[in-house]
């Protein structure tokens, strides 16, 4: 679900969009993605939309978003994010290393 705060955050443009919540949205008014983004430059929005696509096509892609779309809690959202961009950022060295110490 989402608050209606946050629908005004989205309607005023305090808080952006993620792409995630853009499907969700996108789903639940029976529409494909870029009848949402329409009014947006096409090229941007094309450009935009077939690189998330090309993303989803990675092995797991498609699953990751589907378990992050069913975390309920905005802070388990939040640290999957922040370990997501961790290990992309090659520090999973730091993490390996955590994750070999023994447990107390």
């Amino acid at each position: 679900g989402i608050t209606f705060q946050q629908v005004q955050k989205y309607e005023h443009g305090t808080n952006r969009v993620s792409f995630s919540r853009l499907v969700e949205i996108a789903q639940a008014l029976h529409c494909g993605v870029m009848d949402i983004v329409g009014d947006l430059d096409q090229s941007k929005a094309s450009s935009l939309f077939s690189r998330h696509v090309a993303r989803l096509n990675e092995p797991g892609a498609a699953d990751l978003l589907e378990a992050y779309s069913a975390i309920q809690s905005p802070k388990h959202r939040r640290a999957i994010l922040n370990l997501a961009k961790q290990l992309a950022e090659g520090k999973a060295s730091q993490l390996y290393e955590m994750e070999n110490e023994p447990v107390r």
